[in-house]
């Protein structure tokens, strides 16, 4: 049965899909820009899209996986995060201008849709990649075409309302606590002890499993357990100065880049592992090109045509071309050295986005969107067009002074945006085709839907950041002399792209603490292949994951692990329980449950974020206060400390029963 008179592509699940994507674009924003992590929005988006469709009774499965293919790119296409607010830490830009944001995101997203449709029958028809998201969005489609009761659009608000509450106490009124830590020294050395008590990284955790779970435990351990103590062991420091404050020096100074060096090499070797799968489907495409693919057409096998594709990637580079020259044209150097600047990063960032696709898709399918270490390509593609970049600047007599360096270190973080968005798209289709697969879907209206979300998404990611950053700031960018740089944003990717472009073109970056993570992960790389080899691969160690725990603020970093062993801790126990009762389907609705809830979490959390930041950017435009909800209790950081470990420990139980109540279901 393939579905074939069903509607799929309709206008009202386009205006459906845009408005959800609206919403998860804001809060995938926020998220990342707190704690240098997205989540994938396919999942919750079919749920309320099947809430919703339900009113419609000529609606379909197929109707409803065109919503959350549209609304899944908002997940992914505001991973450009990631790089663009580092041209506000560094001083060039002032603010985010909508047009170039918006046609960054919105060329850049086609691309990645365009490069891995090339990539479907390799990659997802033809292959034994799990895609976990994919195939749990197809699994909620099909039990939502199925039932009437219980469609888990309750879960995601159960999450959604208490994930939004504490976070209204903890960054609205300011009562509880986002998190704690202990040190211990041991002479010089420092070690940490971390928490944070973030609900919706508790979510993010519980997605992403405990294989990922272990390997950021083992980055966290090597960081603060090893790396950050060996450093502070052997500083020369004052004797009256705060040693917390030289811990976290060496981390940032130091322990992150073996962090970044890892990320990168994993990214690499996962490149060379795609190789053969990569050549397969541009054959393949190659062939269809000709017109003699020799294969029988039917309706779920008919991606974009050719000449689509190439009438499509035509105008998109032209996109691409017009938001560089509007980039490149405010600098001060020669029309000629202009044109150069943008042929040449034109190619950079279409040339390294179709690599990096097809290694972003395979990710995506091993581990999952949520999980896909897209930071780790933005850091190769920064590196890649800072070195061509440093060549070009070097001819060109544009190292002699300050602004000439300033502007090839914000071009170069602008064309990695590009390959950036191109990456987390690519990443979002192939999750996206699988579900498709599943459900029977036409591919071609699938990648069309898509599209269609990049374009709603990239409108809604320049006013979003515009709010976000004159409500809170980023890390070393305040709009404001008189912010609170405790309450400024992390963005710790776009962090360290920026310290790695700019220390690239000033020729200071720390090149013995990247070279030293690549030395860590090639070791890991080994071992990974090792565990795999002897547990049949049941078993690995996800060495991206060990980078991330490496170079994430600790803080962050808890919370997921928690969130990771939780999962292990209720699917165990599930499986358990089905094995002896013979209720195989309990398994599959605890999993539905818990992930719905888990998106639930991280909903509203993220809403809540961008609505305090409508909140905050209204009182100090009119002349009030940075935290105008706060309560201010004096001598109350103890009791906030305390209130936040209880509130987490509850929000932990709470959501232990909700997926637990798969066992009482009928």
């Amino acid at each position: 049965m393939h579905n074939d008179n069903l509607k799929e592509l309709t206008l009202r699940g386009m205006v459906l899909g845009a408005l959800i994507t609206v919403l998860f674009t804001a809060s995938n924003v926020y998220l990342g820009l707190k704690v240098g992590m997205t989540f994938a929005s396919s999942i919750p988006a079919a749920v309320i899209s099947m809430a919703v469709l339900k009113f419609f009774k000529d609606s379909s499965i197929l109707e409803n996986n065109m919503v959350q293919t549209q609304a899944s790119s908002a997940g992914t296409l505001s991973s450009v995060i990631f790089v663009l607010p580092g041209l506000l830490m560094m001083g060039y830009w002032q603010d985010f201008p909508f047009w170039q944001t918006m046609l960054i995101c919105a060329a850049g997203g086609t691309l990645g849709v365009l490069f891995t449709i090339p990539l479907r029958r390799a990659m997802v028809v033809n292959s034994d990649l799990p895609y976990p998201e994919g195939v749990a969005a197809a699994e909620i489609l099909k039990a939502g075409n199925h039932e009437e009761g219980d469609s888990g659009v309750k879960d995601i608000a159960y999450g959604g309302i208490f994930a939004a509450t504490v976070a209204f106490f903890t960054n609205g009124l300011r009562v509880v606590a986002d998190g704690a830590s202990a040190w211990v020294s041991s002479g010089k050395a420092m070690f940490q002890l971390p928490m944070g008590f973030s609900l919706a990284l508790v979510g993010a955790g519980y997605l992403i499993g405990i294989v990922g779970g272990l390997a950021m435990l083992l980055g966290v351990i090597l960081t603060w357990g090893v790396a950050v103590p060996y450093f502070t062991a052997h500083a020369d420091v004052a004797a009256d100065a705060n040693m917390v404050d030289v811990a976290m020096t060496a981390w940032k100074t130091k322990v992150r880049f073996i962090g970044v060096g890892t990320i990168g090499i994993a990214a690499i070797w996962t490149l060379l592992i795609l190789m053969k799968p990569m050549i397969e489907g541009m054959m393949h495409s190659f062939r269809m090109l000709k017109g003699n693919a020799g294969e029988a057409v039917e309706r779920i096998d008919i991606d974009l045509s050719p000449k689509t594709m190439i009438y499509i990637l035509i105008a998109t580079v032209a996109l691409i071309v017009i938001s560089l020259y509007h980039f490149i044209a405010a600098a001060p150097i020669s029309p000629e050295l202009a044109v150069l600047l943008v042929v040449v990063c034109t190619f950079l960032a279409v040339f390294i986005g179709f690599f990096v696709a097809a290694a972003s898709g395979y990710m995506a399918g091993l581990v999952g969107s949520s999980s896909s270490p897209i930071s780790g390509i933005g850091i190769i593609s920064v590196i890649v067009i800072s070195l061509v970049l440093v060549t070009i600047g070097n001819s060109a007599g544009l190292f002699e002074t300050a602004d000439g360096q300033k502007f090839l270190t914000a071009l170069t973080l602008f064309t990695a945006s590009i390959v950036l968005t191109t990456a987390t798209i690519s990443n979002d289709n192939l999750q996206d085709l699988k579900t498709g697969l599943l459900v029977h879907a036409t591919p071609w209206r699938q990648q069309v839907a898509l599209i269609i979300g990049c374009f709603v998404g990239a409108l809604v990611i320049a006013p979003v950041l515009e709010i976000l950053y004159h409500a809170y700031g980023f890390s070393g960018a305040l709009p404001r002399p008189d912010m609170d740089p405790s309450q400024a944003l992390s963005a710790p990717q776009a962090t360290i792209m920026t310290t790695i472009s700019q220390g690239i073109f000033s020729n200071k970056l720390e090149w013995t603490y990247i070279l030293s993570g690549v030395g860590l992960g090639a070791v890991l790389i080994v071992i990974d292949a090792f565990l795999k080899k002897i547990s049949d691969k049941k078993i690995g160690l996800p060495v991206i994951a060990v980078g991330i725990g490496i170079y994430l603020p600790p803080s962050i970093n808890m919370p997921v692990i928690i969130g990771a062993f939780l999962a292990w801790f209720i699917t165990r126990h599930i499986a358990n329980y089905a094995k002896r009762t013979g209720r195989k389907e309990v398994a599959v609705k605890a999993e539905r449950f818990g992930t719905l809830f888990s998106a639930g979490l991280i909903v509203g959390e993220s809403l809540m974020g961008v609505v305090l930041a409508f909140v905050i950017a209204a009182s100090v435009t009119s002349g009030g206060s940075e935290a105008p909800l706060a309560l201010n209790l004096e001598n109350w950081e103890g009791m906030a400390e305390v209130l936040g470990l209880a509130i987490f420990l509850f929000g932990l139980f709470l959501f232990a029963s909700r997926v637990l109540r798969a066992k009482r279901a009928k």
